[in-house]
């Protein structure tokens, strides 16, 4: 299955591939080895475009105790920060980095309203780079549960090679956990904000899948 997303790419890429082989069969098509190795390259670049854009279908389980990552890849950071654009305090930061070789659509972590909603323009710094979480082109989320009033905030950051960050919502939307509503193009990462004492699911080096995997309970410790 491919994600909508990549639809307009993989049409593009398609057609100049077929044309460039088709060129070189009508004006250098004597030169038999190097446009076999033409093809294989058209082949292979044409795969890559598809396997970033597949998205599989998930068997999703809605759990109104836990937060689920909001993206597939590598947790590469865990620790305790200030975050100065909504909460305006300290939080625990869980930060997922998305390779190439990463599925990227985006699914909702928890249940609840969408309070807060930007997008912000920005720079386009390795996603591993520190800064990125705050000077890249980056959307910043907030859901609030409803019932329980939880609050967690995320967001979707691009990178180098990304260079476009997609969420399908606006504040006072309804968030469903586990199901898709954004993507952000070729490699990029995900960081999530959580209350201070948030027991954490997970550890530095983790592999996680979006709408799968665990990242943290919403039990808030006493210290």
């Amino acid at each position: 299955m491919i994600n909508k997303e990549g639809y307009a790419t993989i049409a593009i890429v398609a057609t100049a591939l077929v044309l460039i082989n088709i060129l070189y069969v009508v004006f250098l098509g004597q030169y038999v080895i190097p446009g076999i190795i033409l093809q294989l390259g058209s082949a292979f670049l044409m795969f890559i475009v598809l396997q970033f854009f597949r998205n599989p279908k998930r068997r999703i389980t809605e759990n109104e105790y836990v937060v689920l990552s909001p993206a597939d890849g590598e947790v590469v950071a865990i620790e305790e920060t200030e975050e100065p654009e909504y909460f305006k305090g300290k939080r625990l930061q869980i930060s997922v980095f998305m390779s190439v070789w990463n599925v990227h659509a985006n699914r909702w972590p928890i249940s609840g309203k969408v309070i807060y909603f930007r997008h912000h323009q920005g720079k386009y710094l390795l996603a591993a780079h520190p800064k990125s979480s705050t000077e890249n082109e980056r959307t910043t989320i907030a859901i609030r549960d409803e019932k329980t009033g939880y609050e967690l905030m995320f967001r979707q950051i691009a990178g180098y090679v990304a260079r476009r960050v997609v969420a399908h919502t606006k504040e006072g939307d309804t968030a469903k956990q586990g199901q898709e509503f954004g993507f952000i193009k070729f490699g990029s990462r995900a960081d999530i904000f959580l209350p201070i004492g948030t027991k954490i699911r997970v550890k530095i080096g983790d592999k996680v899948k979006g709408g799968l995997d665990i990242l943290a309970d919403r039990i808030i410790e006493k210290n």
